[in-house]
């Protein structure tokens, strides 16, 4: 059994779930909506398989890609090649970033940013974020709130996927850490590949995750330099923040 983050059964079963072109809530509409204006380059964090960036691609923007699963990579690679598109896709951690050019936009999609799990690695991806950013360049991403579920030691229920192919991955987690005060969960997220009846492969995924409150996380970005940030909820621009169940989208502007 390997230990990994998004390695390649999670993306098996993240290619089968969340599919190219698949909005979440309205997050895909959101984002071409706000980057249909931009004439320069746009960086899309956190890519994964490529859900996001290749309708982006296909409808005209220069758009790269960076993640730091060689898996997902390899995916959004594959899927960009079969449709002809060609783009440059980096792997690095967000806080080690160190591209060679700078942005009009970055997005991150899918409340991605919540899974960099300690907070001064957290801070350290805005950071080299905002030196990416062209003066005037703008950050966009999307955060939730965790549900209300802090019971650790449990395998939840089985979940499986019936893959195209004729295999069959099953998925369980357990939550082993769950830290109100500092704001942090981590689970166990248990992957095995079924081939006519006989188990082929495992995989075993840490699946941390923080969160942030909503003005918290606007200050954070304030301090960080950036200016008129903005919140909105639920992918809707005219919408503001009222509840604990919502999607929050976050713009801001590099001084």
């Amino acid at each position: 059994m390997s230990f990994s983050y998004y390695g390649e059964l999670c993306t098996e079963v993240y290619n089968h779930t969340k599919k190219i072109g698949q909005s979440i809530d309205g997050d895909l509409e959101y984002y071409q909506g706000k980057l249909k204006s931009c004439k320069g380059r746009i960086l899309e964090a956190m890519v994964g398989s490529g859900r996001v960036i290749i309708p982006l691609l296909e409808s005209g923007l220069l758009v790269d890609g960076v993640d730091y699963s060689p898996d997902m990579l390899a995916s959004c690679r594959e899927q960009c090649k079969e449709r002809g598109l060609v783009t440059n896709l980096y792997e690095s951690g967000l806080q080690d970033l160190s591209l060679p050019d700078q942005y009009e936009a970055i997005i991150i999609p899918a409340g991605s940013f919540l899974l960099i799990e300690k907070r001064a690695e957290s801070l350290e991806a805005l950071r080299r974020l905002y030196e990416h950013l062209q003066p005037g360049g703008r950050l966009m991403l999307d955060i939730f709130l965790p549900d209300t579920n802090f019971e650790c030691g449990k395998w939840r229920g089985t979940s499986t996927f019936n893959l195209p192919d004729g295999d069959i991955i099953t998925m369980e987690s357990k939550q082993v850490e769950a830290d109100f005060f500092n704001q942090y969960k981590v689970s166990y997220i248990k992957y095995e590949k079924w081939r006519n009846g006989a188990l082929i492969q495992t995989e075993l995924q840490r699946y941390a995750l923080r969160w942030y409150g909503v003005e918290e996380f606007k200050l954070v970005l304030e301090s960080l330099g950036f200016t008129d940030v903005v919140v909105s909820a639920d992918f809707d621009p005219t919408k503001t923040p009222t509840h604990a169940e919502q999607s929050y989208v976050f713009e801001a502007v590099r001084k």
